[in-house]
């Protein structure tokens, strides 16, 4: 301690400062120095008195030190002290353990030093940039005090690191850091900002924490590692507790499948250290916190199938029938396989099918079955079992049927143990809590399954040598009835327990056995004489019970048996109990403490074997029935005949309403497939029209080549024309003007064969036009523009037959001018021109007839096209219209049926509503859901209606 009177000064001789006035002149050296060492060292001295001085320093000395953080970061010895000064105010670090008192007023002194410093949240963003500093002295350090900030006042620093920009994403740096040390704490840190805050965790998760966090646990040695693997399975378990969100993360990015090699174990199991027993414990919570039943049942249902898949289930199995695992970690094992085969048919089915190692083979389940019936067992490990056997048979019908059948006359094999040898010794044993663990564990093998309370009606038992052998219903109601020989018991109140809510889940909903039960003589009078009874406290639990096994005899009652009938069970009730004293006795069930204990979760968590009392399931069953018995055992005789009455009008009404929602339900198919088939036709009559147009289409471009072809053709012709007439020939002989002669006449033929064929296609085309279909009005108009095309050319043919009449007239005087002209001097010369001329003439037109021949020619290519296609419109719309108007008839016909039947659904309609109002006058409670779906029913079928005009017009 000299070097800090070396910074403070020396007092004169027998003076001593107080620590008080010692940490005020620190501060103001702190405060004042502008040296860095002086600084320093007034730090440094203020860390060594922080732990003794706690108050004094984190009074007048916090606000110096926060300065130092922010002005003094390039010093990170300074950043060090300053850090490690305000985490010693801040968590007490005393070795030796305080007294309690002492305890509270240090955690409230941190609580008061913590509120302080956050009072600044900029603080907190400070420390977190510190946190990036590589430098061990201040990384450490500030992990510590940040560690210690949470621990103290969790919530406000949650809040500000989550506000913090990219806090969290800081402080997940720090699982990457290569000093084991910083790494470690790194996690311890992580632990405290994921405590119940959702927002944080997800943000974690996302940060890979999930892929870091395994790494280092397979690092270390998976269960075999140290403390760190404890460390990192808490920080998972923070993660993915009650976070659906992080829940399926996990479960999508496959690390569900990376958990199977945590449970490898070897044939020798003894020598487990307590570490290796803490990790394994907490990798199986783990698995339970993905498969838990407060989980949603889709997210529980997908991790089992994973779980399956990967084999996990199968390890889990292997560590199950092992030898010499801790008892701790076998119940553990036991709770973790129920939640992972609940509601799993797949994972149920493995788990019948799993044998334990034993000469010879046994069924898991038989093996398990024996420690629960044995009472030197372990009582946690009895509970366990008991959860297990549970979840196996939740929803599980198979097996409800496996386990009754073992008891059957006919599948009892006498050389073996089996699963229902071993609940009926349970049953009938000495031991109270056997007692109760076989009747619930056998209760759940009748649960919802009205075939096996059936079956097990057939169960005898041979009570002793001579006697008759007796039912197991039977066998139950006279352990009840023997009360001396439960008073040799340990807790007759708890086999009483037990043996009720057996016999309670056995009749309810079944008929059958309710006669059974009443066909004995002893047990109305035995459940009445207890009901009635002024018991004690413990005993007015069973007064329920009885009450409500009673009620459960009225409610499901078909009044089979003459003597025990709804009336007179009522009657009984009145005379012996009273109606209000029975509804009290029954309402106490719900009023115990341990019945609201049991019903929050499946799994049996017990502190004692005396508070054993009440199943989970079997809290369902009273919250039905409860109501249904108070109501039926109160209401009168008339009011129940008159409710018969009506139940009987509305069954055979709501039969009429079933039959007639069944033919609606047939003609909507029917309409539905006619509106398919409609579509169909609609669809090919839009491509047809598609393909017309497309037709249509082309037809139009080649009509629009043909135009500039036939202008190129009149210019090329006109420049012929002037070519001949500008051409000079030297004369023509007679053959020669024979030949031109002969060519005119076939020209002639040939233009009169061209009229006739056009004169055909004339008429052919107008009787189209009369024969033609809406379907075809396009292919009509097309037609009629080829025919004005074809008029064109017939024009054209003939102007070209009168110029060859007139050049024929022109050959003619030419030959009777020849004979005049020959003897005349220069009449040869004349001729000759004239000839040259005719015949250049004569050439050209030939050359533009044969022209017009080939465009008439592919015009009537085109018209013949064209009228095939006409001709197939025409047929596949009449074939449309046809089918149309064949769906249109079928749909009038089902509107006419529909309506029928809607007419007659609206009189029963009123009937029904007459009934219930009649019921309503009677004080009666009528629920409406059966109107409401033949209204929607209504509702849907009017819109079908809609529909199908909607597709009419």
């Amino acid at each position: 301690m000299n070097y800090i009177w070396e910074v403070v000064g020396r007092h004169p001789t027998g003076q001593q400062p107080t620590g008080a006035e010692t940490i005020q002149k620190l501060c103001d050296r702190v405060a004042s120095s502008t040296l860095l060492e002086d600084r320093r060292d007034a730090v440094r001295a203020l860390k060594s008195l922080s732990k003794k001085y706690r108050m004094e320093v984190g009074t007048m000395a916090m606000d110096h030190l926060v300065r130092i953080l922010q002005t003094d970061r390039a010093d990170t010895e300074t950043l060090g002290y300053a850090l490690d000064t305000l985490y010693n105010i801040i968590c007490s670090d005393e070795e030796e353990e305080p007294e309690e008192n002492q305890q509270k007023q240090e955690d409230d002194l941190g609580a008061q030093f913590t509120e302080k410093f956050i009072q600044e949240p900029d603080n907190i963003t400070l420390l977190l940039t510190l946190l990036e500093e590589f430098d061990f002295h201040v990384r450490w350090p500030g992990v510590k005090l940040l560690t210690a900030l949470l621990k103290s006042q969790c919530a406000p620093v949650q809040g500000i690191i989550l506000v913090s920009p990219m806090g969290v994403s800081r402080l997940m740096d720090l699982l990457a850091d290569s000093r084991e040390v910083i790494r470690n704490d790194g996690l311890l840190l992580l632990q405290q900002l994921t405590k119940g805050n959702t927002a944080i965790q997800k943000i974690v998760a996302f940060e890979n924490a999930f892929e870091r966090l395994l790494e280092i646990i397979t690092e270390e040695g998976s269960s075999d590692g140290g403390i760190v693997v404890e460390d990192c399975l808490l920080l998972l378990l923070n993660l993915l507790k009650n976070n659906s969100s992080n829940q399926n993360f996990f479960k999508e990015g496959s690390y569900i499948q990376k958990m199977k090699p945590w449970f490898e174990v070897g044939d020798d199991n003894s020598g487990w250290s307590a570490q290796k027993v803490t990790n394994l414990h907490l990798m199986l919570q783990l698995v339970r916190v993905m498969v838990s039943p407060v989980n949603s049942p889709g997210a529980t249902a997908s991790c089992q199938k994973a779980m399956f898949q990967c084999d996990l289930l199968q390890q889990l199995c292997t560590i199950l029938m092992a030898t010499g695992v801790p008892a701790d970690i076998l119940t553990e094992t036991i709770n973790t396989v129920s939640e992972v085969i609940r509601g799993s048919e797949v994972n149920q089915d493995y788990f019948a099918s799993v044998n334990a190692p034993s000469n010879p083979p046994r069924p898991a389940i038989v093996v398990l079955l024996m420690s629960m019936v044995n009472e030197r067992q372990p009582f946690v490990l009895r509970c366990a079992v008991l959860y297990c056997f549970q979840c196996f048979l939740y929803k599980n019908h198979k097996g409800q049927g496996e386990i009754v059948a073992t008891l059957l006359p006919s599948t009892i094999d006498a050389n073996s143990i089996s699963a229902g040898q071993l609940l009926c010794g349970g049953l009938f044993s000495a031991d109270s809590l056997s007692n109760w663990c076989a009747a619930v564990a056998l209760a759940h093998a009748l649960q919802d399954n009205l075939t096996q309370k059936e079956q097990l009606l057939r169960v005898q038992l041979a009570t002793s040598l001579g006697k008759p052998p007796v039912s197991l219903l039977q066998q139950c109601t006279n352990i009840l009835s023997q009360g001396d020989k439960l008073n040799r018991r340990g807790s007759r109140v708890q086999t009483k327990v037990g043996l009720l809510m057996l016999l309670c889940t056995w009749i309810s909903n079944c008929p059958i056995a309710v006669m059974h039960f009443l066909h004995n003589q002893d047990n109305v009078p035995f459940l009445t004489g207890q009901i009635s009874e002024n018991l004690g406290e413990d005993e007015r639990l069973v007064q329920g019970l009885c009450a409500l096994l009673l009620g459960i005899c009225i409610y499901y009652n078909d009044n089979s048996l003459e003597n025990y009938t709804k009336e007179k069970l009522k009657q009984l009730i009145e005379k012996r109990i009273g109606k209000e004293n029975f509804v009290e006795k029954l309402a106490f069930i719900t009023k115990h403490e341990l019945y609201s204990r049991a019903a929050q979760k499946p799994q049996p968590a017990f502190s004692t074997p005396e508070h054993m009392l009440f199943d989970h399931e079997f809290t369902k069953l009273v919250k039905e029935l409860e109501g249904m018995i108070t109501k039926a055992v109160l209401r009168s005789s008339e009011e129940e005949k008159k409710e018969e009455e009506v139940k009987k009008t509305l069954e055979q009404h709501d039969s009429i309403v079933t039959q007639y929602k069944e033919l609606i339900r047939e003609q909507d198919s029917q309409i539905n497939e006619l509106k398919e088939q409609v579509a169909l036709l609609t669809s090919q009559n839009e491509k047809l029209q598609n393909t017309t147009t497309q037709q249509f289409s082309q037809i139009q471009q080649h009509k629009d080549q043909y135009n500039i072809l036939k202008l190129k053709l009149g210019k090329d012709n006109q420049q012929t024309g002037n070519q001949a007439e500008a051409a000079h020939v030297n004369g023509l002989q007679p053959e020669e003007l024979s030949q031109l002669r002969e060519q005119l006449e076939e020209l002639q033929r040939q233009n009169q064969l061209l009229q006739t064929q056009l004169t055909e296609k004339d008429s052919l085309i107008t009787s189209l036009k009369a024969e033609g279909v809406p379907s075809a009005e396009r292919s009509t108009s097309e037609v009629t523009e080829l025919q004005k095309e074809v008029e064109l050319l017939k024009a054209q043919l003939q102007n070209q037959t009168a110029e060859i009449t007139q050049l024929q007239s022109e050959r003619q005087e030419l030959l009777r001018g020849s004979e005049s002209t020959a003897a005349a001097p220069g009449g040869d010369s004349v001729y000759t021109e004239k000839t040259a001329e005719l015949e250049s003439r004569l050439s050209a037109q030939t050359a533009e007839t044969q022209k017009l021949k080939g465009e008439v020619k592919t015009l009537l290519e085109s018209k013949e096209l064209m009228e095939k296609e006409l001709a197939s419109a025409t047929s596949t719309t009449a074939i449309m219209q046809a089918e149309k108007s064949k769906l249109q008839q079928e749909v009038q016909e089902s509107k006419k049926e529909q309506d029928d039947l809607l007419m007659l659904l609206a009189d029963q309609d009123q009937k029904i509503l007459s009934l219930k109002q009649r019921l309503k006058d009677l004080g009666e409670t009528i629920e409406d859901e059966d109107d409401l779906d033949s209204r929607d029913q209504f509702d849907d079928d009017d819109d079908d209606e809609e529909d199908d005009e909607e597709c009419d017009e």
